[in-house]
């Protein structure tokens, strides 16, 4: 089970486990706002209510991501599984200026590709290729690349997520 963490402003910063969640309330470094009521934890010492949003006592800045971490995982998600080329499904990733060429690895470069695009691209460029890109390739930028779990909210923090 995750939590959502709040900061003093009620902005979101972070999902934690519960029990790290716990952990800051027992501490008395956050407040319960949403409880899971079906789910208490039970311990040798007593029960107590499962958190399931929590916000910090004391004011914590967000985090300000200025780059996300180019991988082979996150191109593809940024491009929805889609070919940058001809739109299908796309399981690999290509090079838009092949590494051979001085190509690196960013995010500006790389782009989700088909395995049929990328073998016909093999080594050129699009232009060469005559093809184009369906769009620019960027860094995202979403807080769901800041923070793990963004993408996969609970129903129960969608009040808190909407304001963000």
């Amino acid at each position: 089970m995750r939590t959502l963490v709040l900061n003093a402003g009620y902005e979101p910063l972070a999902i934690v486990s519960f029990k790290r969640a716990l952990l800051l309330v027992m501490h008395d470094k956050a407040t319960v706002i949403v409880r899971d009521e079906l789910n208490p934890v039970r311990g040798t010492s007593g029960a107590w209510e499962r958190p399931s949003v929590i916000v910090l006592t004391r004011y914590v800045r967000p985090p300000r991501m200025h780059h996300v971490p180019v991988s082979r995982r996150g191109v593809l998600r940024r491009d929805e599984h889609r070919c940058a080329y001809c739109g299908k499904s796309a399981a690999t990733i290509d090079h838009v200026l092949p590494r051979s060429r001085g190509g690196r690895d960013t995010w500006e470069n790389l782009v989700a590709c088909c395995l049929r695009c990328n073998n016909a691209k093999s080594d050129h460029t699009p232009a060469e290729m005559g093809w184009e890109l369906r769009f620019t390739p960027r860094m995202p930028v979403d807080r769901d690349w800041v923070v793990r779990g963004f993408e996969r909210p609970l129903p129960q923090w969608s009040e808190f997520l909407q304001a963000a």
